[in-house]
This record gives structure tokens, C-alpha cells and sequence, in this order.
């Protein structure tokens, strides 16, 4: 748990989600998401990281336990509100195909009723903020982009709103090698900038390292470590030391 308490963007307190089979996706998750933090969910393929996820923007419900949201649990908020308050990106970025760039970014801005002058205004202000020439990428639609120019466009999306929580769901794991690194680096930089509060799903313990300010280590649906990268290579629990062994050459 983060120090942020009831300060917290975003909150689980003992939160699980049963399966209908009786096993648990998530199990006794107690996590604070701490403002303007980068908090990592890191761990392998079924261990509760994008579960969480879903808790957080109410696409799941917590079985037991609570979820809360600025203050506010997730089965009290209406979904729609909640979610406009939440920027998502995904692996395949989730663009509308036939959308142009502008539209897709445009989407959330357009949805909440923001005057046609300054949704374009943050349009070219998201699309700069990305490193994407207006000029020339307005007007494309997805299927003419590349992958790392499409993630480009699915993290202005998410932001164009402006929005209290970024949730990212691996969004460079399709990504070759070398964009991969690239957009590491310059989403860094970019958390920086910004200090948007984000949870960041990955199961490669390099990009979490790298990008979280905090990580949270899930192993089969239960939290197995909490705390800052500098403490991750100490840590006890045996999921813990298996990620930390994949870093030795």
C-alpha cells in the first residue's frame, strides 16, 4: 500500500473478483494508486494485472471488497461518467478504423461537449505533445499509420480530455524492438511533463523498472510486492526473485 491513504487517486481495499468455476481472478487486493504517480502492475500472463484494470474503470465489479475512484467507490459512480474520466490505452490501441486521426482524438473532447474551436485547439496541442506533425497526420486514418505512429495517436486520445486517471494496458508489447524503446523513453519523459496519475499493466520486468515510480508485483491473483523500483532486486517473495533473475546477464 502507498502512503497516499485516503489521498489516493484511486483505492482497492481487499477487493476480489470470483470466477463463476470458484477460483478467484483477483484475491484480497488492498493497493493505493497515489496521485501523480506511475504505478506499475507488473506480473505474468493470469496473475490479476488486467483484472485490476477493469476494476479501476468498472468494466468488473468487485466481488468482495471495495474499488474507489477520487473518493467515490465504482459501483456509486454512473460508468459513463466514470470512464470519461479515465483515459485507456491498449496494446492494439483501440482507434476507431474509420476515423481519421483528428476524429479519434477528438472523441472524448467532442463526447463531454467542449465548443468545436477548442476541441480542435487540443487536438493539435495532443497531437504536438506526441511528436506528430498535424499537418501531416490530421487527416489519416489508422490503417496508413504505423504501429508505433498509431500508439502515438491512442496516448493522445486518452489525454485529449484531460483526464484524472491514465490506465495502459501493454500498450507497447506489439511494438518492434527498437519503437518499443523509443516510446519507453519518450513516455517517460512524458510522465514527467505531465504528472498524470497512471497505472501501467506489463509483464516485462525492464519497461516496469524503467517507467513505474512504484511497482506492484501480482502473482496468481494476489499481491506479492508493493514498493519503489530500488527495492524491487531486495525483495523477499519468490515471484519477486524469479522477475529479478531475468535481469542478470
Amino acid at each position: 500500500m502507498s502512503p497516499a491513504g485516503d489521498g489516493a487517486a484511486a483505492s482497492c481495499r481487499r477487493a476480489s473478483v470470483a470466477l463463476a468455476d470458484g477460483r478467484f481472478a483477483l484475491q484480497d487486493l488492498t493497493l493505493d494508486v497515489a496521485r501523480g504517480e506511475t504505478l506499475v502492475l507488473l506480473g505474468r500472463s493470469g496473475s490479476g494485472k488486467t483484472t485490476t484494470l477493469k476494476l479501476l474503470n468498472a468494466l468488473l465489479l468487485p466481488t468482495a471488497g471495495d474499488v474507489t475512484v477520487e473518493g467515490r467507490a465504482t459501483r456509486d459512480w454512473e460508468p459513463h461518467r466514470l470512464r470519461r474520466r479515465i483515459g485507456y490505452v491498449i496494446q492494439d490501441t483501440g482507434l476507431f478504423p474509420h476515423f481519421t486521426v483528428e476524429r479519434n482524438v477528438a472523441l472524448l473532447p467532442t463526447l463531454e461537449r467542449w465548443e468545436p474551436d477548442r476541441v480542435r485547439a487540443r487536438v493539435l496541442e495532443m497531437l504536438a505533445l506526441v511528436g506528430l506533425d498535424a499537418a501531416r497526420f490530421l487527416h489519416r486514418y489508422p490503417r496508413e499509420l504505423s504501429g508505433g505512429e498509431r500508439q502515438r495517436v491512442g496516448i493522445a486520445r486518452a489525454l485529449a480530455a484531460d483526464p484524472a486517471l491514465l490506465l495502459m494496458d501493454e500498450p507497447f508489447g506489439a511494438l518492434d524492438p527498437l519503437t518499443r524503446s523509443e516510446l519507453q523513453r519518450e513516455f517517460k519523459a512524458l510522465c514527467a511533463r505531465l504528472g498524470k496519475t497512471i497505472v501501467f499493466v506489463t509483464h516485462d520486468v525492464r519497461e516496469a523498472l524503467l517507467l513505474g515510480t512504484r511497482l506492484a508485483l501480482l502473482a496468481e491473483g494476489r499481491l506479492a510486492f508493493a514498493g519503489p523500483p530500488a527495492e524491487f532486486r531486495r525483495a523477499e517473495h519468490p515471484e519477486a526473485r524469479a522477475f529479478a533473475a531475468t535481469l542478470d546477464p
